[in-house]
């Protein structure tokens, strides 16, 4: 491939763009405000989302959606999940027919509570669904700028597209799985930003290292069972976009869901985290739609249904980690304490 799109210039979309730029010789990064692609252009640095880093020549900032997908064999989307439906719609009708879609967004779409491969499936011809694919796993954009050791996966539901995103990306600093499993992927890299949210509260009431291993282990399984009803393959949540996302995202002062979680320990609101930070914060949104999409199914997920009630009915947190504590007594693993029982 000569010609790739990253859509979405914030910290993620500009990290992603300078790797692209390693194997392509022209990368066109939309950004949605003009003065911030005049800056990527002029300076070679976005400032405002992934300071310190230097832009490779190959990438050239673009504010025209129309302009910045034309012709091109990749286009990678990376902007919120709020957003992925409105900007997919805009763009979908410059496509070239054979254009490979990525998206690399971590949340689900609150209204219709749909995954994003489902989301852009409804606002492009039936002709592209074989050619969209997820990329996630844990990478800091940070990191990632800074050509630190990564390791990403990318799912889709026809494998070679996949192995074609696979060569698109991979680097001897960004290394690159392939998985069949589309939606445990999504699922994995959606959910885990909730658990995110719950080690940051964890972690400003300065509960410990037994807690916060404790939050991991049993959000890993919340996770596990809301996608495996979904339909997903649970051997996903073993590998980089469940476990592996996860442990980066609820550990690391890089995430911004972290830190919104220690905000929210600190008695701040939805709005004046998101204010004070600048930044999208999915995990807030996916708590909710996650919350919602548990209670039609009939997931039991007692972590989220706590950050739900945290973020959005004003619950205290001592008081919602009390109620976790105070749940009835229960079998770790439900399914295997049945069968064993009923053997002995």
């Amino acid at each position: 491939m000569r010609n790739v799109a990253v859509i979405g210039a914030g910290s993620w979309g500009t990290a992603l763009a300078t790797v692209l730029a390693e194997n392509h010789e022209n990368v066109s990064l939309w950004a949605r405000r003009e003065e911030l692609a005049r800056e990527i252009n002029e300076t070679r640095e976005n400032k405002r989302y992934l300071p310190g880093i230097t832009l490779s020549e190959r990438i050239k900032g673009d504010t025209s959606l129309e302009r910045a997908v034309r012709d091109k064999e990749l286009v990678v989307l990376v902007v919120p999940s709020h957003a992925m439906r409105d900007t997919v719609r805009t763009l979908a009708p410059h496509l070239h027919k054979d254009t490979i879609l990525v998206h690399a967004a971590k949340g689900l779409e609150i209204d219709s509570l749909k995954r994003m491969s489902e989301v852009i499936k409804e606002e492009v011809s039936a002709s592209f669904h074989e050619q969209i694919a997820v990329l996630s796993g844990p990478s800091h954009a940070e990191e990632v700028g800074m050509k630190a050791p990564t390791t990403v996966v990318v799912a889709a539901e026809k494998m070679s597209v996949a192995e074609e995103v696979q060569d698109a990306f991979i680097t001897s600093r960004f290394r690159v799985y392939t998985n069949p499993d589309v939606i445990g992927v999504e699922i994995g890299g959606a959910l885990k930003n909730i658990i995110a949210l719950g080690a940051g509260v964890s972690d400003g009431l300065e509960f410990g290292d037994n807690a916060k291993a404790a939050l991991l282990t049993r959000g890993l399984a919340e996770i596990s069972r809301l996608g495996i009803k979904l339909g997903a393959n649970p051997l996903t949540f073993t590998g980089l976009a469940g476990v592996g996302d996860l442990v980066v995202t609820a550990t690391s002062q890089h995430s911004r869901n972290w830190r919104a979680g220690r905000m929210l320990a600190q008695g701040l609101a939805p709005d004046e985290i998101v204010a004070r930070m600048g930044m999208v914060v999915e995990g807030i949104k996916t708590t909710k739609a996650a919350h919602q999409l548990a209670c039609e199914l009939g997931v039991e997920m007692p972590i989220t249904r706590e950050l739900h009630a945290l973020l959005f009915r004003q619950k205290a947190p001592r008081d919602a980690v009390s109620d976790l504590m105070g749940r009835v007594r229960r079998h770790e693993t439900e399914e295997l304490a049945l069968q064993y029982f009923d053997n002995h």
